[in-house]
């Protein structure tokens, strides 16, 4: 038989897995990329709802999900399981929103915190009346309404106030209506002090009523005392829904029964073909939570896509799984049944257990809305010794942990190939614009040293000084005709990357649209600069000449920066400024001015390098995210005790197939 291992450094190994997978990102739009967020999704869903509470707490109760399609009768069958109504059932697409756990009294404390299913906020209903207790004409009269209305949902008409209801299994009287802790919308004795969502929420409230306790449950920590909106509540609520109630999201509804048995809890899940994408997530989460996959389908839906690519899942992780045929007319009942267990032996689950349960008139259960005990029988007692029998409890839940626990054999490497795909695209992506950039360099550094900017409106200001054009007007057309000069070489790089980018994903998803304005400003700025940085330099030599007349600075610095831009053009500027300096004061201006340049010319040519490369950087997709998640998998592997029986890798092909 099967036993869950507990041991610390198996549960370490899987935090460490987990933190891994936590920290992939998946963010370039490849081919495959938004299989592998869903897969990342999944995992993180499976880990930290199943795997590590499970292995972490082997003692805890089942955990049965009830899941299918929309209309196979889940709510009515999970009602039925308990014998009364906990969940709501209809026919409206979809119906089941926000998903109801049911649990005995005594196991609520595995479920009220955030053992299991984290991310979701709790909100606690207490036990009501039974279907033939008192108040329950009561409730099922006024379970459709919205909260925080008069004559609200669980709960008595304005001004009527059911009786407190009896003891429950949290020990604490919980009435339907207004009375002690009742539950209940607007009127004299209504005050709803429902659970808030782990204390991060206040409860939701009725209406003005005069509730004498604002808290029914006001000794349990995990669930602080929230009032109502009633002149004598507690105090009052810090949240009052303006819906209702099943369509409040990213919440898990608490039931309690002392007619399931310890050690079981049953939760009904939002439908798995649900038209609400939300819906159709946290049905699949929730189903990776379960010990026991309960899969319900109809006698009209059982061949549908949707439940087989559901039964599939679960033959890859070996869980424990069984099968409910719902609303099976009496006429085909065997030949429905027939075709259905032989579809089920193909595809390699024929001994999963099944149930049937016949189609049924609503008033077959005694107009409670409830199925025949007769009809859910065998289901319960199937899920009864499951709870009841230690042996069997423990071997259903190894059974789903061990099979989750070696479906990372498959799941991880994939995910670390996609990650391998995601650094490789970045880093193609960054090196094409990196040597973009480098042959930008060069091409600028060759242009100048050949004297291209002393061209056009330069080399005519150049033509006409020193008699025609004074010395600041040319340096503002060199000037000029450098930031020209970096303009012309960063749009060619620019247009080289969008070239060589063409049909890349990659590219097109992370690099910014060409900038011309903005370049051309940014290299304007950076020319000026670099040339009151050379008239600094002039003054400073201007200063130290050995010349009986001082040189004029601004002469200087047109003649130096004349020299370091016109090339074999400008040959008569050195010879002037040598005049001007002596030797050796103009060849240490033109080394300096020179250094200079070259700086400018690198730093406009990082910048829009670092400007292009800037959402490629902002994703930190980082080179070691494969090998991290490979050594994490490793570890597990040499900490899990059945590794050498873990299942071969799938062929790629055949996970695409699947």
């Amino acid at each position: 038989m099967a036993t869950l291992d507990v041991r610390p450094r198996l549960l370490d190994a899987l935090s460490a897995l987990r933190d891994r997978v936590d920290a992939t990102r998946f963010p370039l739009p490849l081919p495959g990329a938004a299989r592998a967020r869903r897969s990342r999704a999944e995992l993180l869903a499976q880990l930290d709802d199943y795997v590590v509470p499970r292995l972490s707490a082997p003692e805890a109760p089942l955990l049965a999900v009830i899941g299918g399609s929309t209309g196979a009768g889940k709510s009515t069958l999970v009602n039925s399981l308990v014998g009364r109504r906990v969940t709501e059932a209809g026919v409206l697409r979809p119906t089941t929103r926000t998903p109801v756990l049911v649990c005995h009294p005594e196991d609520r404390h595995w479920f009220s915190g955030r053992r299991v299913l984290p991310h979701l906020t709790r909100v606690w209903m207490p036990v009501q009346d039974g279907p033939q207790g008192p108040g329950h004409a009561a409730y099922d009269a006024a379970y459709d309404a919205p909260y925080g209305m008069g004559g609200g949902r669980v709960g008595g008409g304005a001004g009527l106030g059911l009786r407190p209801g009896p003891r429950d299994g949290a020990g604490r009287e919980a009435g339907l209506g207004g009375g002690s802790g009742g539950l209940g919308g607007g009127g004299v004795a209504g005050a709803y002090p429902a659970r808030g969502f782990h204390g991060e929420y206040g409860g939701y409230a009725g209406g003005a009523g005069q509730g004498r306790y604002a808290d029914g449950y006001a000794d349990y920590d995990d669930y602080p005392a929230l009032g109502g909106l009633g002149a004598a509540g507690a105090r009052a609520a810090d949240y009052v829904p303006d819906e209702p109630y099943d369509a409040l999201v990213d919440s898990l509804r608490l039931e309690t029964d002392p007619a399931l048995p310890r050690g079981l809890a049953l939760l009904d899940a939002p439908d798995i073909d649900s038209l609400v994408t939300e819906n159709r997530e946290l049905a699949a989460r929730l189903i990776c939570a379960a010990d026991i996959w309960v899969l319900v389908t109809t006698a009209t839906r059982y061949a549908d896509a949707v439940p087989w690519h559901l039964l599939r899942t679960a033959k890859e992780y070996d869980v424990t799984l069984i099968t409910v045929l719902d609303r099976v007319p009496h006429q085909v009942a065997v030949e429905v049944a027939r075709k259905y267990a032989t579809l089920l032996e193909e595809a390699g689950l024929g001994g999963v257990p099944r149930f049937t349960i016949p189609e049924l008139p609503e008033s077959a259960g005694g107009g409670s809305g409830l199925l025949p005990a007769s009809a859910v029988a065998a289901l319960r007692d199937w899920l009864a010794r499951r709870a009841e029998d230690p042996v069997a409890r423990a071997a259903a839940a190894a059974r789903t942990a061990e099979g989750a626990v070696a479906a990372l054999r498959t799941q991880v490497p994939a995910l670390a190939s996609a990650a391998a795909a995601q650094h490789s695209a970045a880093v193609r992506v960054a090196q094409r614009v990196v040597d973009a950039y480098a042959r930008a360099e060069e091409r600028a550094l060759r242009e100048i040293a050949q004297g291209a900017p002393l061209a056009g409106d330069a080399l005519t200001h150049w033509h006409c000084y020193p008699r025609d054009v004074a010395p600041g007007a040319l340096l503002d057309a060199l000037a000029s005709s450098l930031a020209t000069l970096l303009t012309c070489v960063v749009s060619a790089a620019d247009a080289q990357i969008d070239l060589a980018s063409q049909r890349d994903p990659a590219a097109e998803a992370t690099l910014p649209p060409p900038d011309a304005a903005g370049v051309a400003g940014r290299a304007g700025v950076a020319a000026r600069h670099w040339r009151r940085c050379v008239e600094e330099l002039a003054e400073e030599e201007a200063s130290v000449a050995e010349r009986a007349t001082p040189p004029d600075p601004d002469a200087v610095a047109a003649l130096a920066v004349t020299g370091l831009l016109g090339g074999r053009r400008a040959r008569t500027a050195g010879e002037a400024l040598a005049d001007m300096l002596g030797v050796q004061g103009a060849l240490r201006l033109r080394e300096r001015g020179g250094r200079l340049l070259e700086e400018c010319v690198r730093r406009v040519l990082d910048a829009e390098q670092d400007r292009l490369l800037a959402p490629l950087d902002a994703l930190d997709i980082a080179a070691e995210q494969q090998a991290d998640l490979i050594a994490a998998l490793s570890v597990l592997r040499k900490e899990h005790p059945h590794a050498a029986a873990w299942p071969p890798a799938r062929h790629a092909s055949e996970r695409r197939e699947r």
